[in-house]
This record gives C-alpha cells, structure tokens and sequence, in this order.
C-alpha cells in the first residue's frame, strides 16, 4: 500500500448511482478533492432532484450533465481542468440490450476519452465478475470497455465485484410478510460472496495509492463463506424467526420463456428487452458470482478473494428491523412479490 501518497483531484462518474454514490463519499472522507458528474434527475426513476444529489454527495462539486455526450461531458465535466484520476462506477438501469451498449460501453468510452484529455494517468472501473462468462449484453458491453481501457495506455484498476448486499434483498419483505422465499432449481445452483457498499467502496479507493492494485483485473467479494440462495433464503428465516418455506420455480421455465420471446422479438422487436431480462433471470439463478477456473470450468469460492467485515447476516437482520431504505432495487428487482 502506497500510504504515502497525497490526496489526489478525482472525476467521479456514475456518482449517484449505488455503488457510485459511496465510492464518492468514502474519496471526500480520505482527504481528495473529488467532482461527481452525474445527471440532474438521478436515483431509481429519476427522483432526485440536483439539491438532493448535492447532499448525498456532501464534500464533493457536483456537476451536472449527460454521460452519452462527449460534449456535455467536456463542457459540464472536465470545463478544462486536470485531474489526477478518473473513477468509472456507470451501469444500466435494467440491463436491456440498446441501454447496455448505450451506458456499459459507448458512454463508458466516452469518461475514457475525458480522463485522456483531463490529463488523468489512472482509471478505475467498477466492472462485474460475471463478465467472465457473458452471455449477455450488459457483460459482453463490459467487457468488450474493459479492453478498451486495458489497450487505453492508461494505469487502470478493473474492479470484478460479485453479488452486492442490494441485489439479495428483493425478498426480504415478502419473507417478513409471511411469503415464502423463492428459488430456482433446488437453490444450490449459483453462489457468491456478497459484499457491502462501504466495503466495496473503501476497495475502490484503495485502488487510488495500492499500486498492487493497479494495471490488474481485481475480483472481489465480501467475507465469510459463499453462500447459495438456498443458504441466502435460510438466513432470512432463521432471522425473521419463521420456519423455512421455499417455493421452486423450474429451470426449464426460463428456458421456455427465453424460446418464446426470442422467437416473438423477431416479429416484435419492442419484446427484445423481454427475452433479455429473461436471460439475465435464469443466468443469475444458474452461475455463480465467483471466480471461473477456465481449465477446471467451474467457479471457485476460494479464489475468489474477501475484504471488509460487513457481511450478509448483519445486513438482513438491519433491515428485517429497519426496512430497506436505501437499498431499493427499482427496474432491477426480479423476485419481489407484488403485496411486499
């Protein structure tokens, strides 16, 4: 670790985003002079206004502008200015294919070409672990970003992560509303190694003065053991005090559904996105967020590597009692029951 390293001037994109907005927090807590670029609506449908944002992000200049126009970017963003660093936290909303290619790729390279021209030697990425077998669109844009910035002659940090706590607590209300949890398949199909916002945050700027860290694809997940839904599911009720109750919905009907709705998009191409949600579905039901041996082809729990101490216990049982405030999930909840 680079201690000795002096605070640094940090372009944020994707900076009210929910990884985006802690990464922005935990740079203005370590001392650097951070601006966050984001959009004047931001959050889950727009809702907040640039007075909010401007609060959520205390201690850094928010600047307000859009991520899909270079030229916004360098009048909005950059206004000619150097900066030492450029971090890239940009995903889509919902994983649709146009908006994959549209945010995870093109506006991607659009915050590459700003860090060029602001002068930055260094980029850090939030990626995802899944890119390492894309089957989607949302992986194969990131992917094909992550090549780009490793050919960019830039000093780059790809930051893998697995599963975030936000994405396992789509059925925290239905379960403490007396629901039953429900898996695909037998539940043991996919694991992770879920890991906090803090935590994740606080890896991601490390990666500003670990030199360790740096021209490196970084897998990363949270403490403790990987976990199945399955064990996700036991958690929840063993913490909410009630008796296990799991309802399985086949495999097979996501293969089915996936069929019909490829074969309707070539008709109908508004139902691409359909098909395409019904990927993303049965791929996060069936594969793991781990590390992929290629050779062996199978995920490995221990390789993929830990940090911080948050973990999945002491995140249900928060918001079992407190609600998720937060960590609301918006286009991106795929098992919430309707009355939760």
């Amino acid at each position: 670790m680079d201690s000795a390293a002096g605070p640094l001037r940090v372009l944020v994109f994707g900076a009210t985003g929910y990884i985006g907005r802690c990464v922005t927090r935990e740079l203005v807590a370590r001392g650097h002079g951070v601006v966050a670029f984001a959009r004047e609506r931001s959050g889950i449908g727009g809702r907040s206004t640039p007075e909010q944002s401007r609060v959520q992000l205390g201690g850094a200049e928010v600047r307000f502008g859009d991520v899909s126009d270079p030229g916004s970017i360098r009048a909005e963003g950059l206004r000619g200015e150097h900066f030492d660093a450029v971090v890239c936290c940009l995903a889509s909303r919902n994983g649709g294919v146009q908006d994959s290619w549209k945010i995870d790729y093109q506006a991607s390279l659009h915050t590459l070409e700003a860090a060029r021209a602001a002068g930055a030697d260094h980029f850090v990425l939030l990626s995802a672990i899944c890119v390492q077998k894309p089957d989607l669109a949302f992986q194969q844009a990131k992917l094909q970003f992550e090549q780009a910035l490793m050919n960019s002659g830039l000093r780059y940090s790809i930051v893998r992560p697995t599963a975030f706590f936000k994405s396992l607590a789509a059925q925290v209300e239905p379960v403490k509303k007396g629901f039953p949890y429900v898996l695909v398949g037998d539940g043991e199909g996919a694991s992770c190694k879920p890991i906090s916002e803090t935590d994740l945050a606080a890896f991601i700027a490390d990666c500003l003065i670990d030199s360790d860290r740096q021209n490196r694809i970084l897998p990363i997940g949270g403490p403790g053991e990987a976990l199945s839904a399955r064990a996700q599911g036991e958690l929840l009720f063993e913490l909410s005090g009630r008796k296990p109750w799991f309802v399985r919905v086949p495999v097979a009907l996501f293969d089915g559904v996936i069929a019909l709705l490829a074969c309707l998009a070539g008709v109908f191409p508004q139902l691409l996105d359909a098909a395409e949600f019904a990927r993303i579905g049965r791929y996060y039901a069936c594969e793991s967020m781990l590390v992929y041996d290629a050779e062996r082809q199978c995920y490995d729990a221990a390789a993929t590597p830990s940090t911080g101490q948050d973990t999945l216990r002491a995140f249900y049982a928060r918001v079992l009692r407190d609600g998720l405030a937060g960590q609301e999930l918006g286009d991106q909840a795929l098992f919430r029951h309707p009355d939760a």
